[in-house]
């Protein structure tokens, strides 16, 4: 490879990079506000301490954010379920089950990579979520906070379906034609 188109792929490679990391800048700050967003953020915390809870032996103090915030955490359950339930219809409950296990092995091997730290470093977090007062506190720290998600779920809000739905209903009955079949490809 010459100098000259050495110099124009990594030109082009870093131009393709700062395109990409503007788009997915832009589609981050669009999916901010969504109600998807928000239960997985406040999922994640309520995950992180659940994790640190258990390893740091600190049961007693993430029952106490859970009564303080029960009602949030109900509320964000169920926009969780519906997101599932929108994303992934029948398979809903394995899918979210799914992600709840996965959240809290990537927290949990997190924990294991900080060894004798863990409890130091993540033991604040409580200390942290008790001086919160409301529910949208708790969703602005959440937020906030830099809380590991798995990267299969990262998402903004759930694809609508009823796309799909119609396509099913038009084509109930009869095969699609090969140009169709081409077309959704």
């Amino acid at each position: 490879m010459s100098f000259p188109i050495w110099r124009a792929t990594v030109a082009a490679l870093a131009l393709a990079g700062i395109v990409t990391n503007a788009q997915a800048a832009f589609a981050v700050s669009q999916c901010t506000s969504s109600p998807a967003h928000e239960a997985f953020d406040v999922q994640g915390l309520k995950s992180e301490l659940m994790v640190t809870a258990l390893s740091c032996n600190m049961q007693d103090r993430y029952n106490s954010f859970v009564a303080k915030f029960r009602t949030k955490l109900l509320d964000e359950e169920g926009t969780l379920n519906a997101y599932f339930h929108t994303t992934y219809g029948r398979s809903a409950q394995r899918e979210h089950d799914d992600y709840i296990t996965q959240l809290a092995n990537v927290q949990s091997e997190r924990g294991l990579k900080s060894g004798t730290a863990f409890c130091d470093q993540r033991a604040a977090m409580f200390d942290e979520v008790a001086v919160l007062e409301s529910s949208a506190d708790l969703s602005s720290y959440a937020q906030a906070k830099d809380i590991i998600q798995p990267a299969s779920y990262e998402t903004c809000a759930a694809p609508e379906r009823t796309l799909r739905n119609e396509v099913r209903t038009r084509y109930r009955g009869r095969k699609p034609s090969a140009a169709h079949t081409t077309a959704r490809s």
